[in-house]
C-alpha cells in the first residue's frame, strides 16, 4: 500500500480533537490526538493511539490516570500547543487545573473524561491506550473537528419536519 494514498484516504475522515493529559511522576505531559474513540459503555471504556516515535506517547502509557480533554470549536490554538514539539506545553497553555486522580484538566473544553489505565498494546507504529472512565464533566458547546489537515466546526443539518 502506498503511504501517501493511505494518508489521503484517512484525511477524508473527520474526527474530533482531544488533548490527552497526565501527570507521570513529577512531569506533566499532554498530546493532541484525533484517534480517540469510545470502546464500551459497560464498563465505560475509551481509547486513543499515540505514535511510538513521539516523546510524549511513551509517558502517557505509563500514567495510572489520564484526562481526555474534548476541545471546543474555538480551541485550535490549544490543539496546536499540545501538538507542537520541543516546548513546555503546560507553560504555554492558557489555563488548566489539576483534576481528580492527578489528571490535568484544560480550561474551556467541551467536556473531559478522567480515566484509569485499563490496558496498553503496541500496534504497528502506535501504542493503543484504553482507559476506564472514572469521572466526567461537560460544559457544552460545539466540538473542534479535524478534517483534511485543517481544524473546523460542526454545523448540524436541519432536521426538517418529522
Amino acid at each position: 500500500m502506498d503511504g501517501a494514498r493511505f494518508r489521503q484516504a484517512l484525511a477524508a475522515h473527520a474526527s474530533g480533537v482531544v488533548v490527552i493529559t497526565a501527570q507521570v511522576g513529577a512531569a506533566l505531559v499532554g498530546l493532541t490526538v484525533t484517534s480517540f474513540t469510545s470502546v464500551s459503555l459497560a464498563p465505560p471504556l475509551v481509547s486513543f493511539y499515540a505514535d511510538r516515535a513521539s516523546t510524549t506517547g511513551p509517558s502517557l502509557k505509563l500514567a495510572d490516570y489520564f484526562a481526555v480533554n474534548i476541545l471546543a470549536d474555538g480551541q485550535t490554538d490549544l490543539a496546536a500547543i499540545f501538538a507542537r514539539k520541543g516546548i513546555d506545553r503546560f507553560a504555554n497553555c492558557p489555563g488548566w487545573r489539576m483534576g481528580a486522580y492527578g489528571a490535568p484538566l484544560l480550561d474551556g473544553t467541551s467536556a473531559h473524561l478522567i480515566c484509569h489505565r485499563h490496558s496498553v498494546a503496541d500496534i504497528g507504529d502506535h501504542t493503543l491506550v484504553v482507559g476506564q472512565v472514572v469521572e466526567t464533566g461537560t460544559t457544552g458547546g460545539n466540538p473542534l473537528l479535524y478534517h483534511r489537515a485543517s481544524f473546523g466546526s460542526f454545523v448540524p443539518h436541519s432536521r426538517g419536519s418529522e
